[in-house]
């Protein structure tokens, strides 16, 4: 058995899988155009092109996510994909980047449980927790 995560975006997953790439060496899976479905006729006018289905790969876990028509998008809430690093200033640095002007829900610095933790909802509505634990 195997537990992935699965995300919605509001159009711009494919954008969101580029920046994961960049940012976090992320490496591209599949992805499946609406136009490409059986689904082309359920989604509104432009979005054939949009992501109904796709995966990037981040360490050795998978990130599966889709586009999701605007009167069917929810704002993600009630969990955080978490990152866990090896060391604080890689923690800053993902942290950063992650945050570049969006909603920093806590603000990375020390734990008693951490070196360094934040937490963060990025740009593309996605929230995240960075972790790097004390040793």
């Amino acid at each position: 058995m195997e537990l992935n995560t699965y995300v919605s975006f509001k159009g711009d997953c494919e954008v969101a899988f580029k920046f994961y790439e960049e940012m976090l060496g992320a490496k591209p899976g599949l992805i499946f155009r609406y136009a490409d479905s059986p689904m082309a006729d359920v989604v509104p006018p432009g979005w054939d092109t949009k992501v109904m289905h796709g995966s990037v790969k981040i360490g050795g876990c998978l990130l599966e996510a889709a586009d999701v028509p605007p009167e069917r998008y929810e704002v993600p809430k009630g969990f955080s994909l978490s990152l866990n690093v090896a060391s604080p200033a890689e923690a800053e640095s993902l942290f950063q980047t992650l945050s570049a002007g969006e909603r920093v829900m806590y603000p990375m610095e020390k734990t008693f449980w951490s070196a360094r933790f934040g937490m963060v909802v990025d740009r593309f509505g996605i929230p995240w927790m960075v972790n790097c634990e004390a040793r």
